[in-house]
């Protein structure tokens, strides 16, 4: 792990010069236009799904990341760094991996909300965690219409807003409409890890 700290770093710096990651302005432009969020999967967390019996105030009884998956989330916030976004507003879910990795972005403080939570056991909730993330979506970009929205999320909960399934780390630009409404997407596969 301690090297980790000094490779990720010259890694990322030699894609960079070799053009292998392209500034894409593009994407800093459109999170600052106040009609797109960007929605993002938590990292790699080993196994499926939560142990039977989680809590979500302990960390320890939960799915959590694994040593690819905190790499991959600072590797994340260093590729957003390298599109023009040094700094965001994230938002997470509570379950600690979507936690674990909004925070190893390094674009700020990170609060959670509950329309971020999952519904996977409990599939019923999808209508209404959507409803609820549209509402979020809205009041975060009428609130700072020029500040870059991340949410730190669930495969669920990005596959019933955008009907596109993801893998860990993904992240899907989204358009949406004044009332949090998804229009359209576009999505980014983690850099590698």
């Amino acid at each position: 792990m301690k090297y980790l700290k000094i490779i990720t770093p010259l890694l990322v710096g030699a894609l960079l010069a070799t053009g292998a990651l392209r500034a894409n302005t593009n994407l800093a432009n459109d999170l600052s236009d106040g009609q797109h969020v960007l929605l993002m999967r938590h990292a790699d967390a080993p196994g499926y799904g939560d142990p039977a019996g989680y809590q979500l105030d302990k960390c320890s009884t939960q799915r959590n990341l694994g040593d690819k998956g905190r790499e991959q989330a600072v590797i994340i916030g260093q590729w957003l760094s390298s599109q023009g976004i040094s700094t965001a507003k994230v938002i997470s879910s509570v379950w600690c991996r979507c936690l674990d990795t909004a925070r190893l972005l390094n674009k700020g403080p990170v609060t959670t909300s509950p329309a971020l939570a999952s519904f996977f056991d409990d599939m019923s909730l999808e209508k209404k965690q959507t409803q609820d993330l549209e509402k979020l979506i809205q009041d975060q970009l009428n609130a700072n219409p020029k500040t870059p929205l991340i949410l730190v999320t669930h495969h669920v909960n990005i596959q019933a807003y955008t009907g596109k399934v993801v893998n860990v780390g993904d992240m899907v630009l989204v358009k949406v409409d004044k009332n949090g409404k998804y229009l359209s997407h576009q999505v980014y596969p983690s850099p590698k890890y």
